[in-house]
């Protein structure tokens, strides 16, 4: 058993919740951060950057954690995008995707609170769309509301009738936390999930 404990840098409930799938004790941290890219910085090296940021916010008030941060950003045409936030922006987005490919890249650190040792990687996921009309594209929006998603839709729901393939080695990834990626920098630290499970 690792007496370290686990913190999720996020308050993101889509994010506690894929961790919950892990059935490991954990706790979650507000992290205080400047999500601003950086001049000429890569969508890569955004998120990776912002995920390494989140989880070391998080782990200076956290002694003896392994402290998890993910940060993750769509991209269409070389354009990274962001939460719609308002109506018109998410037909604007969605209709710039419509029988497009949007590649979405999560980045992902484990930070060791203990010696500020950090393990991170970037994990992409690809979202082919179909042709959309715009009536499709305003019935999704009202039935769903995603206005506070990346990219204007939500995967796990209703956002699965935009699709026509979704490409990548974790389902998981796309609503934000890469679960396979994760179990595996969870063991380099020397903490193994299935040796930490909560006792039903």
């Amino acid at each position: 058993m690792n007496t370290k404990s686990i913190i999720l840098a996020s308050t993101s409930p889509f994010r506690k919740s894929l961790l919950e799938k892990l059935n490991i004790n954990f706790t979650c941290g507000k992290p205080e951060t400047d999500e601003t890219p950086k001049l000429n910085e890569s969508p890569q090296a955004l998120v990776e950057r912002l995920a390494i940021e989140k989880a070391a916010a998080v782990a200076k008030k956290s002694p003896e954690s392994l402290v998890i941060g993910s940060d993750q950003v769509a991209v269409c045409d070389n354009e990274i995008l962001g939460k719609p936030h308002t109506f018109d922006n998410a037909v604007n987005q969605l209709t710039k995707f419509s029988g497009k490919t949007v590649t979405f890249y999560t980045g992902l650190c484990v930070f060791n609170s203990q010696d500020n040792t950090v393990k991170s990687l970037v994990e992409p996921f690809h979202v082919h769309f179909n042709t959309l009309s715009q009536q499709e594209i305003k019935d999704y929006i009202n039935a769903e509301q995603p206005l506070n998603c990346a990219g204007s839709f939500k995967s796990e729901g209703l956002g699965i009738c935009l699709f026509h393939k979704l490409e990548g080695d974790d389902p998981n990834t796309l609503i934000g936390l890469p679960l396979i990626k994760l179990v595996q920098l969870l063991k380099e630290f020397n903490f193994n999930v299935l040796a930490n499970q909560i006792k039903k």
